[in-house]
């Protein structure tokens, strides 16, 4: 890519103290909501923490876009099953919300075996006056309170009190999946979801926790008679944006299938698949027989499919690529981007320490013209679709100073490296953005980074990129917690509210 002048400048980021972090802080989720005014992130330690955009004010309008935390939660804890000894993670897979219908926010968290609705609210009153105590604060005989001998019976009015933010469990969905949930993903009818282990996907009601349909049976039910026949699982799957009766799912094999619940109750046929004479609806495209290696098949896993939000093309991302499928047309990628190419040659490293399985995501931006995904050593990639330039951009600690601007990386794979470049051999495996999420109208983009998260906001496409705030909140001592907590996660186990004072008019 040219090089060209851009203003790519950072003004906060929401960092956790490396002193403190651990595994329980890793982040493991991150969303937009359909607004975009409110991303909540999940981490490996089973807690929810959920950003609230500033409003725009005319004395401070450099803060318009700020993220400051809203509300925090603990969503999973740790389990056991008893019954096949084992334990069952806290860490959340995958946050989805809801559209907002009313004042109250709605999300979907699911760990490894579990789903769970969430609601969050405000409330900045109390009701007082419930006749239950006398003059003195005393509590009255209930026997009284009725009668005709307690003169002073009152209504219960509203008190105002400082703004609090609840959540509150309101569904549960256990015991429907017998292998790790990986993913799942909310119906545009708003009135169920579906939720993705490695071999099977069930369908849900959201009003319905007691069972679950089952969506597929033969084919993506794909457990064998015989677990040593298992050759691949499902790695993702996703609703279409627009139609409620369309939904994809990829595989470790490589292959991606779109189904039509409308075909049958039980979706044991896809409605279309590729090549042409079969019945079923399959986008997989041919290797090439020079680059066969040991390493093929692990390379060619999907472990992110999305939907364009116009609903025309799909999204996949393997461990080298980012490929773009048009639904018409299902031989070949209309669209294939080289994320880290440059890795090609390390993969029996990264085969060793087990990085080669790593599952990167990858997103849209609102208008489908632009994709983004994770890389090595913090960094991510940004692919612009119309003019087919791209850039590579470092989330990291030294680039989180205010106003610092943020320069486009280069790596380097052999030969001479000039002074901004990096060699692929100094790259940090450790350091990896497997996690990132897209504001649904603006250019505004969300990153985590390990134990960190990272929000930009992007001026012009690939030209000018700021790091917009997140407001650092205290940290409590563990004897306040319960437990060691990430800075800005640590919450009450027993009380899932977070207070707000009010703002000033």
């Amino acid at each position: 890519m040219e090089e060209e002048s851009d203003n790519r400048k950072i003004n906060n980021s929401f960092l956790r103290d490396h002193n403190y972090a651990t595994e329980a802080d890793i982040i493991s989720t991150v969303e937009f909501n359909s607004t975009g005014e409110l991303l909540a992130t999940g981490d490996k330690g089973g807690r929810v923490v959920v950003f609230q955009r500033e409003q725009e004010s005319k004395s401070q309008p450099q803060r318009r876009g700020e993220y400051n935390v809203y509300s925090t939660f603990q969503s999973h804890e740790p389990e056991f099953d008893y019954l096949k000894s084992l334990e069952i993670e806290e860490k959340i897979n995958k946050i989805r919300w809801l559209p907002q219908q009313n004042a109250a926010y709605f999300l979907l968290s699911t760990n490894d075996k579990t789903v769970k609705l969430w609601k969050i609210s405000e409330r900045d009153k109390r009701p007082e006056g419930y006749n239950l105590k006398d003059e003195d604060g005393r509590i009255r005989d209930p026997s009284t309170i009725t009668s005709l001998r307690c003169s002073i019976t009152q209504v219960p009015v509203l008190r105002p009190m400082d703004l609090m933010v609840e959540a509150t469990p309101r569904r549960v969905f256990s015991n429907g999946h017998t292998y790790h949930i990986n993913s799942i993903s909310v119906n545009s009818d708003y009135e169920t979801y579906m939720s993705t282990d490695d071999l099977r996907i069930n369908l849900w009601h959201l009003e319905i926790t007691n069972r679950s349909f089952t969506v597929f049976l033969d084919i993506v039910d794909i457990k064998p008679a015989n677990m040593e026949e298992l050759t691949e699982v499902i790695t993702a799957a996703e609703f279409h944006p627009h139609q409620c009766n369309t939904f994809v799912y990829s595989s470790s094999k490589g292959s991606i299938r779109l189904c039509d619940m409308r075909a049958a109750a039980l979706c044991d046929n896809h409605s279309k698949c590729f090549p042409p004479t079969s019945q079923k609806h399959f986008f997989e495209e041919p290797e090439d027989p020079s680059n066969r290696s040991f390493f093929s098949e692990i390379i060619s896993s999907i472990s992110d499919v999305k939907f364009s939000h116009s609903g025309r093309y799909l999204m996949t991302r393997d461990y080298l690529t980012v490929k773009v499928w048009d639904l018409n047309m299902e031989s070949k990628p209309l669209e294939t981007y080289q994320v880290h190419d440059y890795l090609r040659s390390k993969l029996c490293s990264l085969y060793e320490n087990d990085c080669i399985f790593d599952k990167f995501e990858c997103v849209w931006n609102g208008s489908d013209s632009m994709i983004m995904t994770g890389s090595y050593n913090n960094f991510f990639r940004m692919f612009d679709r119309n003019t087919k330039r791209d850039v590579t951009l470092e989330a990291s600690r030294e680039n989180s100073k205010p106003r610092a601007v943020l320069k486009p990386r280069k790596v380097c794979v052999g030969g001479k490296r000039r002074k901004d470049e990096i060699s692929v051999d100094s790259l940090d495996f450790s350091k990896k953005i497997l996690h990132t999420t897209w504001h649904p109208s603006e250019n505004i983009i969300a990153v985590a980074a390990t134990n960190n998260l990272y929000i930009f906001q992007d001026k012009r496409p690939l030209a000018g990129i700021t790091l917009i705030g997140l407001e650092r909140t205290r940290r409590s001592s563990p004897s306040e917690c319960g437990q060691s907590a990430g800075e800005g996660t640590c919450h009450s186990h027993s009380a899932f509210i977070t207070e707000r004072s009010p703002q000033p008019p």
